[in-house]
């Protein structure tokens, strides 16, 4: 969806993008309809609250402030509803944009779909991670059979995919053992890594956040950069085999196993991919390896007037100077945008890990929403004041 708010041909324009479409919710564990909005205090609680909606209101309110204001600049909201899903239509829709009679161009994109890495601490993404999303499926037979009869004998694939995922990579380190992997990685200077560092990434905080109850390392710096800097192995479901109550002694015949890598510069989907299914076929040659999705990493110079304006803009509104960080997750429209539209992306994102991306009882709170459009209004009014490129 793309609406446009044009004050003046002559005036920049900045085109701010977010997504509406949410992850699925378990009722069950939610306290209140998770598809319906409800106030608890001073925050909001609903799927979608803090991915995205919440987030795409405060820069819609910032907008309106702005043009109260009179600050002269060009609005063009860019509003996806497949961002979820891997953003499979968006690409072709921009390229058809821009090629219309009224060809969408801007000066600037700013995006609001980030998090900090924790309350009270004011960030900015300068990057984001790529990701290869994968499956790996392996049949071995026709039909579930008997252990009594056939185990010790018939291939186990449940099992097989356990020991290949085993070799893939350390569970309890994340270390990927897949020869050629970490090749291309672009290594991390010493002042980057002091950068970093300012975010107040703190591994108590961040277990609390996620509700985890152990994390893999118990120093915060090595944990921030294992989310912020280094590629990942993930395995997010195994399937196949007998699932009911109790136990059903049967061999399977068949079984799947889906898999991601999240990806840094430079490294690039196809190339991570090819290594995996070389890797695979190496040692299950009859196993099949399905490419599922890609998005290339995504890293921009921390410097220039919109970075700069932007770190402004949050510290009147906030009144803490933000770090600047690396983001651990992907945003496609992020890479798209970069490569079609040819303009600054600014990530001006603003909720926090205790908002609850994808999980249960997701929320937004007044603190982030209000103090959200003051910045996003004083960005919009610094965007105003820098020159339009030739």
């Amino acid at each position: 969806m793309l609406g446009r708010l044009v004050q003046d041909p002559k005036f920049p324009t900045v085109t701010i993008y977010n997504h509406l479409d949410v992850q699925p919710a378990d009722a069950e564990e939610w306290r209140s309809p998770p598809f319906k909005l409800v106030r608890d205090g001073d925050r909001w609680l609903g799927r979608g609250t803090t991915d995205d909606k919440g987030p795409a209101l405060a820069a819609l309110f910032g907008a309106r402030l702005a043009l109260q204001d009179g600050v002269p600049l060009n609005f063009q909201f860019l509003w996806e509803t497949e961002e979820e899903m891997g953003s499979p239509s968006f690409e072709a829709a921009l390229r058809k944009l821009a090629k219309a009679d009224k060809p969408l161009r801007t000066d600037s994109i700013v995006v609001s779909d980030s998090l900090w890495p924790q309350a009270g601490r004011p960030a900015i993404p300068y990057g984001l991670r790529g990701l290869v999303g994968f499956c790996v499926r392996l049949q071995t037979g026709d039909k579930d059979v008997h252990s009594g009869t056939t185990g010790g004998a018939a291939r186990n694939p449940l099992g097989e995919l356990c020991a290949l995922i085993n070799d893939c990579y350390d569970a309890r380190t994340g270390r990927v053992k897949i020869p050629g992997f970490y090749h291309d990685v672009r290594r991390l200077g010493a002042a980057e890594r002091r950068g970093l560092s300012r975010a107040g990434f703190s591994r108590r905080h961040f277990q609390l956040a996620h509700g985890l109850s152990s994390v893999r390392f118990p120093d915060d710096a090595h944990l921030r950069e294992a989310i912020m800097t280094a590629p990942t192995f993930e395995v997010h479901g195994l399937t196949g085999g007998y699932t009911g109550a109790g136990i059903k002694t049967i061999v399977p015949h068949r079984a799947e196993a889906k898999l991601s890598c999240r990806l840094v510069p430079d490294q690039t989907p196809a190339g991570v991919f090819n290594l995996i299914q070389r890797f695979v076929k190496q040692r299950c040659r009859d196993a099949e390896v399905i490419h599922e999705s890609s998005l290339s990493p995504f890293l921009v110079d921390p410097s220039g007037p919109h970075l700069e304006a932007a770190q402004q803009a949050m510290f009147e509104a906030f009144g803490k100077r933000p770090a600047l960080t690396r983001e651990g997750g992907s945003i496609g429209a992020v890479v798209t945008m970069d490569r079609i539209l040819r303009a600054p992306v600014v990530l001006l994102g603003l909720s926090l890990p205790e908002h609850g991306y994808h999980a249960v009882n997701e929320n937004f709170d007044w603190g982030q929403a209000s103090r959200g459009m003051e910045m996003f209004c004083r960005y919009f009014a610094s965007l105003a004041e820098i020159p339009r490129r030739s």
